[in-house]
């Protein structure tokens, strides 16, 4: 499982060390793609087929069919790049993707399960802060409970 918070920079290659403890999880190569929230999704190549039969799926296999499915799908796999961890633990950011989260010096990689989330640092504080006021009132909602 893939968890916690790390802030790593961003080197003049566009290249950005992987936190060790991810590292074996995630194997030598790996799938970045837009991900939700202004983030960039990270996925080991398991976990990268898991998803994509998922988003490929329906109930007839055409998938394609569906306005809002085709939509989602370009936008996940026609930006999605594999890219491999070099010797000493590093990856390059592509510049269309590098420049979706638009990153200064360095970026926030969050553990959220089965992905790794590469954020703009600053918009990662930002949206922490408010998922930390929220986090009451998201859990009731999760619990499915109305607010009284």
């Amino acid at each position: 499982m893939l968890i916690g918070e790390y802030i790593h920079t961003i080197d003049q290659k566009n290249r950005v060390s992987v936190p060790v403890k991810f590292r074996k999880e995630l194997g030598r190569k790996v799938i970045i793609t837009p991900g939700l929230d202004n983030c960039l999704f990270v996925f080991n190549m398991k976990g990268w087929e898991k998803v994509a039969k998922r988003l490929m799926s329906s109930e007839n296999d055409l998938s394609f069919l569906r306005a809002d499915q085709r939509s989602f799908n370009r936008n996940m796999f026609g930006q999605a790049m594999d890219v491999e961890i070099d010797s000493i633990g590093r990856i390059l950011l592509p510049d269309v993707l590098k420049d979706k989260i638009k990153p200064k010096n360095s970026v926030a990689i969050i553990g959220v399960e089965d992905r790794l989330e590469i954020w703009n640092d600053e918009v990662w504080k930002s949206y922490k802060e408010k998922a930390r006021n929220e986090a009451e009132a998201l859990a009731e909602k999760l619990a499915g409970r109305k607010d009284e």
